[in-house]
């Protein structure tokens, strides 16, 4: 029997990705006046160089702007300037300080799912900003438990389950990226609610999903997500 639904921050609670993709168009902005960025492979280096440091500096705003001044300085071969960097740094703090703002009608969503469920937060990224985003948005108080992650994989929804003495099976998972959020669930043999955001960042477009996975059911709106849980609730017990 489905007991406990865990939900995704950003892009799933909050807005989030609109943020990163206007810092990486000023970023491109600024590279433009030193290399000709019109082929596209300024962003690609730029993927490449997040990829690369995502051991170290982990998912988030302080790792994407570590993650730019070095792409920056070499691709223009150490040409961009003092002033130029510490814009790069300065568009990372402004990511870090904007506002939470709520995806319409998540919090009614939430809350009717914890009528039948246990539900937990469970979000990937700086400690930091995510404790911030979280504290802000006000809805700590709607879930049994929120765990900040380093990384959603097999491992960390494994290690949350045992936590709880669930079986996968036992468990749904609620996001909009099919990577992090509901892939890693159902290889568990868990269940995911496929909730799309307008834009995602590459990394996140990579899965190993067939469109007609049967533990996946896609919603297109907040509102969709507590009927979409009844439904796997069914499925479930099936």
């Amino acid at each position: 029997m489905l007991q406990l639904i865990g939900f995704d921050g950003d892009d799933t609670l909050w807005h989030s990705e609109g943020y990163y993709q206007a810092a990486q168009a000023e970023f491109q902005a600024i590279v433009g006046r030193y290399v000709d960025v019109a082929d596209g492979e300024v962003r690609q280096r730029m993927l490449g160089t997040e990829r690369r440091n995502l051991a170290l500096f982990g998912y988030g705003a302080k790792g994407m702007a570590l993650s730019m001044v070095e792409t920056a300085i070499t691709i223009t071969d150490a040409r961009v300037s003092a002033s130029d960097i510490h814009r790069l740094v300065a568009i990372g703090k402004e990511v870090l300080a904007h506002p939470v703002e709520l995806l319409p009608g998540i919090r009614e969503a939430v809350a009717a799912v914890a009528e039948h469920h246990e539900v937990v937060l469970i979000t990937k990224g700086d400690l930091f900003h995510q404790e911030k985003k979280v504290k802000q948005s006000g809805l700590s108080g709607l879930f049994h438990r929120i765990e900040i992650v380093s990384e959603k994989d097999a491992g960390t929804y494994r290690r949350v389950l045992g936590e709880f003495a669930l079986a996968p099976a036992q468990f749904a998972m609620v996001g909009n990226s099919l990577r992090s959020d509901i892939e890693p669930v159902v290889r568990l043999g868990g269940w995911g609610v496929h909730m799309p955001y307008h834009v995602t960042w590459e990394h996140e477009l990579e899965n190993g999903l067939g469109e007609d996975e049967p533990h996946v059911v896609t919603v297109d709106a907040p509102a969709q997500i507590p009927a979409a849980v009844a439904r796997l609730r069914v499925l479930a017990v099936d």
